[in-house]
């Protein structure tokens, strides 16, 4: 069940506090209409009623999505070990894929990931993958990349896509090759879903980032 509660926020254009709703907790399978509010954004989105500017704002929130099997935890800093372990404790064993993400982007793009029932390690090696072929076809350098987007996957095939502040590119990468570049090495990928790992650019890179700080290829 999804839970809420008033807050008081100061608008940052005209200095107006005012009670706002915020939400702790969404279960997405049985209110879709928030899980739509979480992926449009709408949700963190609030207006002042003075200046009626809109802006948006982040705080924690658990996102559960029971069909689907998975929780998402959005908090930007890193929890104590006592709160994961609670809140981790009847979930991992009951097979939900625990993650938690840092950023709006991250925890939008992360609902898509495990809604099209992709590993989002193998998204995150895509999107490496993708970024090394980027600058080994002399598009640009790894300091001209402003983003590296999931799309989406259909009928095994991953859409990436790498953006720089004037130019896009699409990489298309077949998840069987991905899932096999995990599979030859799979202790450097491995997680541990009961410490609601963050499995984003930070992790992948941290992976192959060489000692004096170029990329593996």
């Amino acid at each position: 069940m999804s839970q809420s509660r008033m807050i008081r926020y100061t608008c940052p254009y005209c200095g107006k506090t005012f009670e706002t709703e915020i939400y702790d907790s969404v279960t997405a399978d049985t209110d879709e209409d928030l899980r739509d509010r979480c992926v449009s954004g709408d949700l963190f989105r609030i207006s002042c009623p003075k200046c009626k500017r809109e802006f948006m704002i982040q705080y924690p929130l658990v996102y559960v999505d029971r069909r689907h099997r998975f929780v998402i935890w959005l908090k930007e800093e890193e929890p104590g070990a006592e709160t994961v372990k609670a809140l981790a404790g009847p979930l991992a064993p009951a097979g939900f894929r625990l993650r938690r993400v840092t950023t709006l982007q991250e925890f939008v793009e992360k609902i898509q990931i495990f809604e099209d029932e992709v590993d989002d390690r193998l998204v995150e090696l895509a999107k490496y993958d993708s970024l090394i072929e980027f600058i080994d076809n002399r598009k640009g350098t790894a300091e001209d990349v402003t983003s590296i987007d999931y799309q989406k996957t259909e009928n095994g095939v991953m859409k990436i896509n790498v953006r720089t502040a004037d130019k896009g590119m699409s990489f298309l990468i077949p998840v069987s090759m991905v899932e096999e570049e995990l599979n030859q090495d799979a202790d450097r990928y491995a997680v541990d879903d009961s410490t609601f790992p963050v499995i984003n650019a930070d992790w992948i890179i941290s992976l192959f980032q060489e000692p004096e700080g170029t990329f593996a290829s």
